[in-house]
């Protein structure tokens, strides 16, 4: 699996990461939207929330093994190439994702254990990043929810723009991050 990008597409390690990390978010925003299928306090309730902790922790690892691919060399080359204002939107927007992808999973375990609860985590038992708050806990909990919350828009507003450079500018944006036919 090469990790370097070419001139023409990210490393077929970045679009697995992308498209695998779109994925889990799904799962993970899915998780909590439907526990209100089940009522509180039942096996199927706890079941899902603990599969939305797991599931976003995940994304919180593999997000550092998608920017150490990204330090591995440049992005790929636009053609024909965006203005200076869209690179510079483009990159704030990626730095925004990556920032969401960070920082809410840490906020979600912080609630967690604020609440003096473990998250399991495939199977290891993750220790209380901080004692038994229940105040803190809910004022983590608003945050985790904010952040999620923003998250919507940010993965919203990038796959929108990644369908408006491929089918109204007509560039190599999305292509770059395509998967390989055949």
């Amino acid at each position: 699996m090469p990790w370097k990008n070419s001139e023409s597409r990210y490393s077929t390690v970045s679009i697995a990461l992308h498209w695998l990390m779109l994925v889990l978010l799904i799962l993970v925003y899915a998780c909590i939207e439907f526990r209100g299928i089940f009522p509180k306090g039942s096996g199927g309730r706890t079941l899902i929330k603990e599969a939305h902790f797991m599931l976003g922790l995940t994304v919180f690892v593999l997000v550092w093994l998608r920017l150490f691919a990204r330090s591995l060399g440049p992005a790929p080359q636009i053609f024909p190439a965006s203005p200076r204002w869209q690179t510079v939107v483009a990159r704030l927007m990626h730095w925004a994702l990556y920032i969401f992808m960070i920082t809410v999973p840490v906020l979600g375990w912080l609630t967690t254990s604020a609440e003096g609860h473990r998250v399991m985590f495939y199977g290891v038992d993750l220790p209380l990043l901080i004692e038994e708050n229940k105040p803190l806990a809910k004022q983590f909990q608003g945050w985790h929810e904010l952040g999620a919350t923003i998250g919507y828009w940010l993965i919203g507003l990038h796959a929108v723009a990644g369908i408006y450079h491929h089918y109204v500018v007509r560039d190599n944006t999305l292509l770059r991050m395509m998967p390989k036919r055949g």
